[in-house]
């Protein structure tokens, strides 16, 4: 039987929710693992990501760029045409995205998971 004695449960680590802050969010983490492949284009990382809204991917674009962890970048066309990516910080992200994806292919069912993104 578990002890649920009077102690106090520990806290939980404020650097896990910060991450979970952001990346908790719905979408935030395809993004990030789409823009790991390369710098993309703003209509291309809509295609990359099924079922995601111009104005969600805009909104999640902008608080990956307030934490910075992602970098808009306009080229100068004609025709203007923006692409984002990963900053050094955003990049470095990689290796934890990989063990969580590691760990969900060993313990989420697949009618767990949410469907994949594919460029």
């Amino acid at each position: 039987m578990a002890d649920h004695g009077e102690q106090p449960c520990r806290r939980v680590d404020r650097g896990i929710s910060r991450v979970f802050t952001l990346f908790g969010k719905r979408w935030t983490g395809q993004i990030v693992s789409v823009l790991l492949q390369r710098p993309v284009h703003f209509a291309e990382l809509r295609r990359a990501i099924p079922g995601i809204s111009e104005r969600m991917l805009s909104d999640r674009l902008t608080e990956l760029g307030a934490a910075g962890l992602v970098i808009r970048e306009a080229d100068a066309g004609p025709p203007l045409r923006v692409a984002y990516r990963l900053t050094e910080a955003g990049a470095a992200m990689e290796p934890a995205l990989n063990e969580l994806g590691r760990w969900a292919d060993t313990y989420l069912t697949r009618d767990d998971a949410a469907s994949g993104t594919g460029c």
